[in-house]
Formats: C-alpha cells, sequence, structure tokens
C-alpha cells in the first residue's frame, strides 16, 4: 500500500481543505521533491475562485523548494539528498511550441503551466516534477530555502516583465502595480539598465519597497493622476509600461504612457472577464508601432540556475517581499490573506520543516 501525505487541495470552486494523498511516484525522467518552503501566490487565489475552470482535489501551489527524495532512473543531474528549486512551469522541451521557443506553452496555450492546473501542485508534503533534469535546479550552500523559492516565479516572471518590455540602455519605463512581480520588475528594469524606472503604487509598504528595488520615482494613482504625471516626465510617453495586476484600468493606462514605437509588456494575470479592451485613438487607432508583448514565467535550469547566481552574488536580494511567515497548516490562512490582501500581506512563505 502506498505511503500517504497530507496535500491542501482544491476541493470544487470556492472550497479549499486539507486531505490525505499517496505520496507520487517517479517516471524515469521525474523526481520527487519533498517540500521545505512555499510561497503563496495571487494567482492561487484565482485559481480557487475558478479563473481556469472546475478543479476537484487538486493540489494547490506552484513556487517551492525541498530536498530530491526519490528519482527516476534517467534522470542524470540530481540524486537523493539535493537540494533544489523547481520552476513553477514545467515544460517537457519537446514539443513544437518548446521547439521554437515559447516553453512556457507547451503542446498549448499556458501548457507550462501545470502545477496546480493539469496536475498537482507543490501545497504538499512530497510533489512530482515532470521533465526534471530540465525543470530544476540545485541550490548554492550559500542561498537559503527561504530566498531561493522565490526564483521559482517570482524573479522568472518579474525579471520576465522587464525583459519583454525591451528597455533601451538608460531608458524609461513605469511599472504598474507593485505587489511581489511588479517589485521585481522593478529590480529587473534597474538591473537592464533603465535610465529612469517609475512605479505607480498607492500602499505605502509597497511605494518603500518600490524605492528599495530601484524606481525613482513613485506615483501614488490615489492622489495624482498618472497619465498626466507620466507625460510630465516623460512628454512623449515612456519607452516602456510593464502591466503587472491583471486589470483593465491598469493595462489602458499603459497604452496611453507608452511613446509610438514603444512596448506594453503584460505579465499581470487577468482572471476575471471576457475581453480585455484597449484604448482606440492612444493606440493610434491601431497603427502606433505600440507592441504589446505577454508571457508566463519562463522556467528551465539554465534560467533557474542564472536567477539563482544573481541572488548568490548580491545582484539582487528578493527576501524583504515576505511579509509573514506560516507552517503548512495554516496554508489556508495564507491563502486567504493573499485575496484579501490584509495586515499588509506582500508574499507568505510557507514552512514545512
Amino acid at each position: 500500500m502506498s505511503e500517504m501525505m497530507k496535500a491542501f487541495v482544491m476541493k470544487h470552486i470556492g472550497e479549499t481543505g486539507f486531505i490525505d494523498k499517496p505520496i507520487p511516484e517517479p517516471g524515469p525522467n521525474d523526481v520527487i521533491i519533498r517540500t521545505t518552503r512555499a510561497l503563496v501566490c495571487t494567482s492561487d487565489t484565482h485559481t480557487v475562485k475558478g479563473a481556469i475552470g472546475d478543479r476537484r482535489d487538486l493540489t494547490l501551489g506552484h513556487e517551492a523548494v525541498g530536498i530530491v527524495h526519490k528519482v527516476g532512473e534517467a534522470v542524470k543531474t540530481v540524486k537523493p539528498g539535493d537540494r533544489v528549486v523547481v520552476g513553477a512551469i514545467t515544460p517537457d522541451f519537446k514539443c513544437n511550441n518548446c521547439q521554437h521557443g515559447s516553453t512556457s506553452q507547451c503542446n498549448e496555450m499556458l501548457g507550462g503551466w501545470k502545477f496546480a492546473n493539469t496536475k498537482d501542485g507543490v501545497f504538499a508534503e512530497y510533489f512530482h516534477v515532470n521533465d526534471a533534469d530540465a525543470n530544476l535546479a540545485t541550490i548554492p550552500d550559500s542561498v537559503s530555502d527561504d530566498v531561493a523559492v522565490y526564483v521559482a516565479d517570482m524573479l522568472s516572471t518579474g525579471f520576465m516583465g522587464a525583459e519583454h518590455a525591451q528597455i533601451p540602455l538608460g531608458g524609461t519605463v513605469a511599472v504598474f502595480a507593485l505587489g511581489p512581480v511588479g517589485l521585481m520588475c522593478v529590480a529587473g528594469a534597474r538591473l537592464l539598465g533603465a535610465g529612469l524606472v517609475i512605479g505607480v503604487e498607492s500602499i505605502p509598504k509597497r511605494q518603500e519597497l518600490g524605492k528599495h528595488y530601484g524606481a525613482d520615482v513613485i506615483i501614488d494613482f490615489s492622489k495624482i493622476d498618472p497619465v498626466e504625471a507620466i507625460l510630465k516626465m516623460a512628454p512623449e510617453g515612456v519607452d516602456s509600461a510593464i502591466e503587472a495586476l491583471g486589470a483593465q484600468i491598469t493595462f489602458e493606462t499603459c497604452v496611453k504612457v507608452t511613446k509610438p514605437g514603444g512596448t506594453i509588456s503584460v505579465v499581470g494575470y487577468f482572471g476575471k472577464g471576457d475581453y480585455v479592451m484597449i484604448p482606440r485613438l492612444e493606440w493610434g487607432v491601431g497603427m502606433s508601432d505600440k507592441t504589446i508583448r505577454t508571457g508566463l514565467c519562463p522556467g528551465g535550469r539554465l534560467r533557474l540556475e542564472r536567477l539563482l547566481r544573481l541572488i548568490e552574488n548580491g545582484r539582487v536580494d528578493p527576501s524583504p517581499l515576505t511579509t509573514h511567515t506560516f507552517t503548512f497548516d495554516q496554508v489556508d490562512k495564507a491563502l486567504h490573506m493573499m485575496e484579501t490582501k490584509e495586515d499588509g500581506i506582500i508574499k507568505p512563505l510557507i514552512v514545512f520543516e
């Protein structure tokens, strides 16, 4: 009989809870991880509310680090006992989409996103990783689990927002919403050489962290019109605007403040509604040469290793994003707080041991 473990699941839309599940077994190319740390993401709350449809007893969570427990016979890069971080997306790196470079869209749209979507996620004592040699990285001794877990999604997604924004060296960029992903967009923009980084946020703690991670100016949209404020600083518009919330108003504002020929980079999760509208005139009635670039968290061992190197060598420290810490049996409370954003929560860390 299979050994059992505790898992935190979406029972169906609107309901979560703990259940017992068998500890998974690896296939030839797979690995089983014993979870040590995880993070709760706002996207988990969208999933529970039905953003991607109903799920029954599906284990939630997609950001985790842990210890290799079992490996498949064909796995070459890790062994039992290794401390590893796993990407939030786990492509097969074999399909046509992966072959042409869109690994996060493995096999189908959003198909690289498997954890808590098409397979059990990481909010369990153990979890399964497919195509392990390509989807996990060994954590350097100098990087703690508490910090390395940010590589799984927040750093990868936030830095993607800056990379996709095509910020010219010394260029101008506005980042809308300074949640954990938006804050990493700010850090990424600074690392990529932006000359002026503008953060748009109304919450004081997030404004403070925006400055910490490299924003030169913070605009409080609850007090002033961000379009007017940004166009005063950059009369022709910014080179790049990053949408890191997933809301109609922030997307529209990104289009309005971006110069002709500039780029709007979208990393926000649009969790409700059927359409996202584009402001017609500011879009140049369709002919403004403004690029709208979207993306899902990039994955792969090489990217994970590069992000770990940035942490190891002091280029970025994501630890200030952790505002609350919970034990695994409190993950339901952490999920609720991420939905309500109460007590100034930015990112909750889940400790398994």
